[in-house]
């Protein structure tokens, strides 16, 4: 074979390996063009991607939220319930206080009746009666002091209109001008508050 024909027969093996070259070169270049582009965009997708919920997280969150909602009713409940029983215990006293009043005031009569029967029966030959009466006296007496009942005699002092009531006036020989001279029914007053005003005798001012 002659040297032309060998060169002949070499020269598209030649060609075809530099194409395969430039196309490995190309490709090469291609990819290397295209890699800070695909990164920024993976970079883009991670940060706009939402990643879904893990379920287990989300019934979490769910039931924490239903147990501050009944754990806020039930302390609104307790504190309503406080304010009630509150108010019915400041309900309850306030009526048996007034209970006690309205049951010591309708039985002042009875214990009037029982002082007048013990002075009628302390000059009585009977002693059994007079003890009797007595008796019934002191008891009496002390269930009103057990009430905290006190008598209103205020014979000598000021006149108290708060306390009193003025049913007759005396004289300037009675005492000083505007005391009570004489109680002409004693009156009545449990704690605070006056179950009956004393009826008294007032010196003129």
């Amino acid at each position: 074979m002659s040297k032309d024909r060998k060169n002949r027969a070499d020269e598209p093996e030649k060609n075809a390996a530099e194409a395969a070259e430039d196309a490995l070169k190309e490709a090469l270049e291609a990819e290397a063009g295209k890699e800070p582009e695909t990164a920024e965009a993976a970079e883009e997708a991670a940060e706009t991607e939402t990643p879904e919920a893990n379920p287990l997280e989300k019934q979490l969150e769910e039931a924490s939220a239903k147990t501050a909602e009944y754990l806020a009713m039930a302390q609104r409940i307790q504190a309503d319930f406080e304010n009630y029983r509150k108010r019915n215990e400041s309900i309850r006293a306030d009526a048996y206080a007034d209970g006690r009043k309205d049951v010591a005031s309708v039985m002042l009569p009875v214990l009037d009746n029982l002082e007048r029967a013990a002075e009628a029966a302390a000059g009585c030959a009977d002693e059994a009666l007079k003890n009797g009466i007595d008796l019934v006296l002191r008891q009496m007496t002390e269930v009103y002091q057990k009430l905290d009942v006190t008598v209103i005699d205020r014979a000598g002092e000021k006149f108290d209109p708060n306390l009193e009531n003025a049913v007759l006036q005396g004289t300037e020989e009675d005492g000083e001008p505007g005391t009570v001279c004489q109680v002409l029914q004693k009156g009545y007053r449990m704690g605070d508050r006056v179950l009956r005003h004393a009826m008294v005798k007032v010196v003129p001012e």
